[in-house]
């Protein structure tokens, strides 16, 4: 059979893609994945337990924009969802992002009147203010809070997570989970919060329903390239593996996740609470919050951040963020920009931070703007 389209991933870019293609321009697409399941790093599933769980940790949905949200309508209902997380800091658990809320929590009222009167002098009330430019503030009692904060909240967690101190990453990771001078304990603020009803898994089965759509998991791209006729190639996986490594292996970070099950109605009080100064594992996250699933029981999941190296079986999560991994992504990107007959898309292909609205959004930017033309 010839397809008009190949395309590598069967997550968020590989999805997207695959669906306009094959519904917008009644074009045949092949999508190809190495594992044994479509959704990428969204895939959920229930597990022995009944238990709706993220085979990848924590997914959740948050975005500012209603083009991402109208497009991903058309193949799930939502159920709002306000994600919170707790950090344990001082045997306490305080809300993250960093807030007026944690601030009492860990000090003397007194002192905290005083530090929020100082915050919102300098920041002004419901500002999200990073914590290295926090801690540019030479002297007095921000300064004080700025180190605090750094040494008890994002140290020992980057540390853990990366393998770098925070200002060894492009600024951009720390911003993610800036202080906010606000008494707003949800961990997104953005428009919209939703988790798809059914669950991912489900959405991306509607995604590529299309009788345009074949789907051919468990193989390597590699292995059927030269036996399959195809006209175009979209490829969504590392882009450094593509190129066959031919410059080094850009960096990423990889997790484990240990699944445990309880007979309890719930584990913690909230949908993850963070590590940043204890244990092996980053964080712990339990399912039911997120899902909105009821049970007398309860699955979580402890994860564990790892050094990715290409074929050690582990998954390529998180490009790492730093000066030396953009000046190699950029002669990987050069060569891509010589390849006319393939195009490059998604977090790993595009060696980019996003999240999974941003990466929606990517795809349907390429479909709009490279596809079509």
């Amino acid at each position: 059979m010839r397809f008009d389209f190949l395309i590598v991933g069967a997550g968020f870019a590989g999805a997207v893609l695959a669906e306009r293609i094959a519904t917008q321009l009644n074009k045949k697409v092949l999508v190809v994945d190495k594992r044994n399941h479509i959704g990428g790093n969204a895939f959920d599933f229930y597990d022995e337990n009944g238990i709706l769980v993220h085979k990848y940790g924590p997914h959740i949905f948050h975005t500012n924009s209603k083009k991402v949200i109208d497009y991903l309508s058309h193949f799930t209902e939502w159920r709002p969802y306000f994600h919170h997380v707790l950090a344990v800091v001082e045997g306490k658990k305080v809300p993250v992002p960093f807030n007026l809320n944690s601030m009492y929590e860990l000090f003397p009222q007194k002192y905290a009147n005083k530090l929020e009167e100082e915050l919102i002098k300098t920041f002004g009330y419901g500002q999200k203010v990073p914590i290295l430019k926090l801690r540019e503030i030479p002297t007095g009692e921000l300064r004080f809070l700025a180190d605090y904060i750094y040494e008890n909240v994002f140290y020992g967690y980057t540390l853990k997570q990366w393998e770098l101190k925070p200002e060894e990453l492009d600024p951009s990771v720390t911003a993610r989970v800036p202080v906010y001078v606000s008494r707003d304990n949800r961990y997104f603020q953005d428009t919209y919060q939703l988790m798809p009803k059914e669950g991912y898994a489900r959405m991306f089965e509607r995604m590529l329903s299309s009788e345009n759509i074949k789907i051919l998991l468990q193989t390597d791209y590699k292995e059927i390239i030269d036996i399959i006729k195809f006209d175009k190639l979209i490829f969504t996986g590392p882009i450094d593996e593509f190129f066959d490594y031919q410059f080094g292996e850009l960096p990423y970070r990889s997790l484990e996740f240990d699944y445990k099950f309880y007979q309890a109605e719930y584990f913690q009080e909230v949908g993850t609470v963070n590590f940043p100064n204890s244990n092996d594992y980053t964080r712990i996250t339990e399912f039911k919050y997120i899902t909105g699933q009821k049970s007398v029981s309860t699955s979580v999941a402890f994860e564990y951040p790892r050094k990715y190296k290409a074929k050690s079986g582990l998954i390529p999560y998180y490009p790492v963020p730093k000066e030396e991994s953009n000046v190699l992504y950029v002669k990987y990107l050069k060569e891509a920009e010589r390849v006319k007959s393939v195009i490059f898309c998604g977090r790993l292909a595009d060696y980019k931070y996003y999240n999974m609205d941003q990466i929606v959004a990517r795809a349907l930017t390429v479909f709009e703007k490279e596809v079509l033309s």
